[in-house]
């Protein structure tokens, strides 16, 4: 029985210990990559890539590199979501082809590019700052994930303790078109959560009239 969106948040906690006996179907995952798949991007460029990992030995070569954490090896799916790099880069053709998605005349197409360019100047100017950029944007696509799979039932758990380096080399990703951005393993939990624990709305809150 699928919950209700308050609900899901309510249940959603970061899951330490997952049960290997349990697997998420097919079904249930690719609506948890589907709600990723569709978050938003700045200018709609979708500057990420879902690795979905099952693989059990891939998984145990990635453990050492997250800190050990037996959430890696532990859960039913591992996506790694990567960080693009060459695809937001306006030389790459990928950045015309996707504002040419929107089916718009050429001059206004001209337009998208040279703001595109112009407004991401510094951003664009290195792999380093394309890399911060994207990264960052991989958050929103993480959360929805999350949260889609609680609906679910589902628990993750985000994890951003990991050797970057050493996992991108793992993967054996080409660091010009990706990086690993942050980690987030999928399955279900075998222990009951502790009491969820938020400062109150008040604290968090403030309105400005």
């Amino acid at each position: 029985m699928e919950k209700t969106f308050m609900e899901a948040m309510d249940f959603r906690h970061a899951c330490k210990v997952f049960d290997e006996t349990k697997k998420i179907t097919d079904e249930d995952m690719n609506y948890i990559l589907e709600v990723g798949r569709k978050s938003p991007s700045s200018f709609g460029m979708e500057g990420w890539k879902f690795l979905v990992i099952t693989n059990e030995e891939l998984k145990a070569k990635i453990r050492p590199v997250c800190w050990n954490q037996v959430q890696v090896t532990s859960c039913s799916h591992l996506v790694i979501i990567l960080a693009a790099i060459d695809a937001v880069k306006p030389s790459s053709g990928e950045v015309e082809r996707k504002f040419k998605r929107r089916e718009m005349p050429q001059d206004k197409l001209d337009f998208y590019l040279g703001l595109y360019a112009d407004h991401l100047k510094q951003t664009l100017s290195s792999d380093d700052n394309i890399y911060s950029w994207t990264a960052k944007q991989s958050y929103i696509a993480l959360g929805n994930m999350m949260t889609a799979a609680a609906i679910k039932g589902i628990d993750s758990c985000p994890i951003e303790g990991f050797e970057k380096d050493k996992l991108d080399e793992v993967l054996g990703l080409d660091l010009t078109k990706y990086q690993t951005a942050v980690v987030v393993p999928f399955g279900y939990r075998i222990n009951e959560q502790s009491t969820q624990l938020r400062e109150k709305f008040e604290n968090i809150v403030e309105f400005i009239k």
